[in-house]
């Protein structure tokens, strides 16, 4: 057909007589071009989608040939105000990004190619590392940070903080409430589903005591009882800066930097620890600051400061002496190095596009909440709120919808589009929980992704994307999908 193609005169090639006038030629359109091949009809691959699959549930299927006058979708015109209302938020949010990405350029490191190679065996002479190391330190305004791949998540991050710098007899107290699922094993709340045996390491196991001050109604903290809450054993005061699996604020600066006074000044000898996921880079301090005090934190790599491309790892960040002994709990004491295993550049890399995917995130969370509260869910913040971490909770008040919402997110993810997400159990959570993460890297949540715990108020928590725009077709397939479009 090829052959032929090429003897045949254009306009008998084509099919059709094309007329010609002096100096201007009719373009040949791409319609004009399938005819002339007479290609058969493409075929592509379709997974089947419902529960009833066959096998693999892989299958060959024609696809319906589209008008090619077919206008292309728009979203709804729900969609589009909204996004049209945000353009001053967003506008905002991309002058914050500037002034991150100026910061960043004026951290006092040189990095150079030569730091992108990395050392194997045990790691000694990393100077990828080094510099990595002095670079989170920089941009937290702290002593000393641990930036490792080495970290499996942010929950083993904390846990190594708590575990490195907790000891028998301590007591634990957590002044935001419950904190995240994932740390109720650690801290030996409750047990996997999976293990039977009463000892299973936790911090309870090791004699370490923990207590919770529950928040307000309203979901803040209750500063008022924080003293007394306090108690001779207390040794590590927990702040968990974002939401979590709770329908609550995620805490403001000012609002550790609270704590932080208060707790001092009662009891200078307490570490303040902050769970820093979700967080990173979304305003211009970290809560290292010494303008806000906390003594220590810890966070995930593959969340704000991966940048959406770092594959693994975790981070500390604080003094030096606790850091010193998260690095201890991590390895062993006096084991000081840790192969790189050739991530140093992946892990530079990521943390020069954190501020502007840490901005599209946030464009993303507002155009969710304005969106969602326009049709009369409560969302949590609310668009015109102020924001401390990139997570936006939209209560759908069933459980269709909380499942529906999220088969929408991973239809339109770029990885495991014709995965059909159901609710099940997950280590590291107590309820049945549904994961919408069509990511590149797994758990990546700085990349468009959504979950949510299968329990009343049925909350779905959205965050990530690399463009707003993305969560705009999410939405309008979610609409849809929960018959509100």
């Amino acid at each position: 057909m090829c052959a032929d193609w090429k003897q045949r005169e254009p306009r008998a090639a084509l099919g059709r007589r094309v007329r010609r006038s002096s100096g201007v030629r009719r373009r040949r359109s791409a319609r004009d071009t399938m005819r002339a091949a007479r290609l058969p009809p493409r075929r592509v691959r379709s997974l089947r989608s419902d529960g009833a699959r066959r096998g693999t549930g892989a299958r060959w299927t024609r696809r319906a040939a589209a008008s090619p006058a077919a206008p292309p979708r728009r979203p709804p015109r729900s969609v589009r105000d909204a996004a049209q209302r945000l353009a001053p938020a967003f506008a905002r949010i991309d002058a914050s990004t500037q002034d991150a990405q100026a910061a960043a350029r004026r951290v006092p490191h040189r990095v150079g190619a030569h730091h992108f190679a990395g050392v194997e065996g045990y790691g000694h002479g990393d100077l990828g590392r080094e510099v990595i190391d002095a670079v989170f330190a920089s941009l937290f305004d702290c002593e000393q940070a641990l930036v490792r791949p080495q970290f499996v998540s942010g929950t083993h991050a904390i846990a190594a903080a708590l575990f490195g710098v907790l000891r028998p007899g301590d007591e634990l107290l957590s002044v935001t409430g419950r904190p995240y699922d994932t740390l109720e094993e650690v801290i030996g709340l409750r047990r996997a589903h999976h293990q039977r045996a009463a000892d299973t390491g936790s911090l309870r196991d090791f004699g370490i005591s923990y207590r919770e001050l529950d928040l307000s109604p309203l979901g803040l903290v209750q500063f008022d009882a924080i003293q007394a809450a306090l108690r001779p054993q207390t040794r590590m005061v927990l702040v968990q800066r974002s939401c979590g699996y709770a329908l609550r604020p995620s805490l403001a600066m000012h609002d550790i930097a609270r704590i932080v006074q208060l707790v001092k000044h009662i009891r200078p000898d307490i570490v303040l620890f902050v769970d820093n996921c979700y967080g990173e880079l979304v305003l211009d301090i970290e809560p290292t600051h010494p303008s806000v005090g906390a003594d220590i934190v810890a966070g995930s790599l593959i969340k704000n400061c991966g940048g959406t491309i770092m594959p693994t790892g975790g981070y500390v960040a604080g003094k030096a002496r606790y850091v010193k002994l998260a690095q201890n709990r991590m390895a062993a004491p006096g084991v000081e190095g840790a192969a790189s295993m050739n991530l140093n550049k992946a892990l530079l890399q990521g943390l020069f596009l954190s501020p502007q995917m840490v901005g599209e995130a946030l464009k993303g969370a507002l155009l969710v909440a304005q969106v969602m509260s326009d049709l009369g869910f409560h969302v949590s913040p609310a668009a015109d709120a102020a924001r401390s971490d990139i997570i936006q909770a939209v209560r759908l008040g069933e459980r269709d919808k909380l499942i529906a919402f999220c088969r929408a997110v991973q239809r339109q993810s770029p990885v495991g589009a014709y995965i059909l997400p159901e609710p099940g159990q997950t280590p590291g959570y107590g309820d049945e929980v549904i994961f919408a993460d069509g990511t590149f890297v797994d758990g990546s949540t700085l990349e468009l992704s959504a979950d949510g715990p299968l329990r009343e108020p049925y909350v779905v928590y959205a965050q990530g994307g690399t463009h707003w725009t993305h969560w705009a077709l999410v939405l309008e397939d979610a609409l849809q999908e929960m018959g509100l479009a």
